[in-house]
């Protein structure tokens, strides 16, 4: 029970790899705040995470639904221990192909949305002198992947966002770390080609496509005290597949 009684903000936390870290936290104790865009899912979610975790239908590239949110969870807990930045959406296409509606849509939401949401938990977790924030990021931010330029620029961006927060806020207790997956299996994962599957697992030392809970794993990790002199760290989870 690493995490009885701590609050922790899960955004993206109805679906994916989000669900599955929540749930993670739920089993050890933890108190959920989870925010998504899908209201059925996310009621659906709360079922698995206990009577003290909380649902919002929020759009984390608005600062005003960020900022509401936030201030009912702190009304509602109290206090906020952790964040986890998960929300992520994929607009894929080669770069002369791609919409520059599509490349801000996708940059709003990946990059834009961790922001915002740091923004507003950081203030209260800076008068706590606590805190611990964990951005789910991804390999291809370090890599890059052809046809995903908006997707991939949001995770670099995300890597950097991570390590520039870091260091403003280490000397107030507050740790801010990244997890880059690799090719795990999910929603997103799923909808690709056989081909583009065997691309994927062919560059995988270990063999084998990721599960959301090897993610859920590091996460918890990183956000626990076991992880309290670890910041400005991007932490792999990809079988290999960035060394």
């Amino acid at each position: 029970m690493r995490f009885k009684d701590k609050v922790v903000m899960v955004t993206g936390g109805a679906a994916g790899i989000g669900r599955v870290t929540a749930e993670a936290f739920a089993r050890e104790g933890a108190r959920l705040a989870i925010c998504d865009l899908n209201p059925e899912a996310g009621a659906e979610a709360l079922t698995a995470l206990g009577p003290e975790a909380s649902f919002e239908k929020v759009n984390v590239a608005d600062e005003a639904e960020v900022s509401k949110w936030t201030e009912q969870v702190v009304q509602r807990y109290g206090r906020i221990d952790a964040l986890v930045n998960n929300a992520g959406i994929t607009r894929d296409a080669l770069l002369l192909r791609m919409k520059e509606s599509d490349w801000d849509l996708v940059l709003s939401v990946n990059l834009k949305g961790a922001f915002l949401c740091t923004r507003a938990v950081v203030r209260h977790m800076a008068q706590q002198r606590s805190g611990r924030i964990i951005n789910v990021a991804s390999v291809v931010g370090v890599v890059g992947n052809a046809g995903q330029a908006n997707y991939v620029a949001s995770k670099a961006g995300l890597i950097g966002l991570t390590k520039t927060v870091a260091r403003e806020f280490a000397a107030r207790g507050i740790t801010v770390n990244a997890v880059a997956p690799g090719f795990i299996e999910t929603q997103m994962t799923a909808v690709l080609s056989d081909k583009i599957k065997e691309g994927f697992l062919a560059q995988i030392p270990m063999g084998r496509a990721g599960s959301p809970q090897d993610v859920a794993d590091a996460v918890t990790f990183l956000a626990s005290d076991q992880a309290a002199y670890l910041t400005g760290q991007v932490l792999h989870v990809s079988g290999g597949m960035y060394m």
